[in-house]
């Protein structure tokens, strides 16, 4: 046994490498340890050979837009988080904000942000434009119409530039289906480190939304999630880690990235009563379509 088998903070083992190529949808290199050569060896030697970085704030959407232009196999989305939205009206540097001070904030502050995310969401390497949304977990009613504002313009900004919308919904499915009926969705519209239930999934299905699920698919609390995958049309499935969170079972709690993305796609066949080859085809296809690389 490894000498760090027992330590949370340790990153778990390699996993059995995958026997066809797939893509984590959605991952967070900037947070992750190592270099980003190291963490696109490590998971392209287990069969992880694509992974879509997403930016969450203006700092990091323009390092994954740089660091798309730097590496074939990484494709950019740029965003502000909808958590961000709230903190920039407010001047509140906290949270995702790696500005270090204190802004003006206001209507205009979060205007000047939209507009950098317009501006990136222009270049060829950045595919999709998220993770927007809502999110009523951390943020109160005090920050809803931020929040809202900044989803509508993430909305607008994805079908201007042609790119894939990219979800982050959390506590708050009602509203984010109500937003986007009311704004009309983009061609493709992806809900990330899905979180609704079956019933939900046929709704997601009958838009033609796509549903890519994380590491806590095969978490003991979470047969919502399982329940869901079971009846997602399997052309609108996607795998992804949201490293370095959401690692899966039996690593929860350590620290997560792209090469484990394998763990989890088995415990999806698994769900899905299928072989993991089969899972992993369709996952690399679905993900090449959604994000047009």
């Amino acid at each position: 046994m490894p000498s760090n088998a027992g330590d949370k903070n340790a990153p778990p083992p390699l996993p059995a490498p995958l026997g066809v190529e797939v893509a984590d949808s959605h991952t967070h290199l900037d947070m992750q340890s190592g270099t980003v050569e190291e963490g696109l060896a490590k998971a392209a030697s287990v069969g992880v050979t694509t992974v879509v970085q997403v930016g969450c704030d203006l700092a990091g959407s323009r390092w994954a837009a740089e660091t798309a232009a730097a590496h074939e196999r990484v494709h950019a989305t740029v965003a502000l988080h909808p958590n961000e939205a709230p903190r920039i009206v407010h001047g509140d540097p906290d949270g995702w904000s790696r500005q270090g001070a204190r802004q003006p904030g206001g209507d205009a502050a979060l205007d000047e942000a939209l507009a950098e995310i317009d501006r990136l969401a222009a270049l060829p390497q950045v595919k999709g434009v998220g993770e927007t949304g809502l999110d009523f977990f951390r943020t109160g009613p005090e920050g809803k119409d931020a929040q809202e504002r900044s989803f509508r313009a993430h909305i607008e900004i994805a079908k201007r530039h042609g790119k894939t919308l990219v979800i982050h919904d959390r506590d708050a499915h009602a509203d984010v289906l109500r937003v986007l009926k009311e704004e009309g969705a983009p061609e493709r519209t992806v809900f990330h480190c899905y979180s609704g239930d079956a019933d939900m999934a046929e709704i997601c299905a009958r838009e033609g939304y796509y549903m890519s699920f994380a590491g806590n698919v095969t978490f003991k609390n979470a047969q919502n999630l399982r329940d869901a995958l079971a009846v997602a049309p399997l052309e609108l499935v996607l795998v992804e880690t949201d490293a370095p969170f959401l690692t899966p079972a039996p690593y929860r709690g350590r620290p997560n990235a792209p090469y484990l993305i394998p763990v989890t796609v088995r415990a999806m066949a698994a769900v899905r009563g299928t072989d993991e080859d089969t899972l992993a085809a369709a996952l690399g296809t679905n993900t090449a379509r959604v994000f047009g690389y």
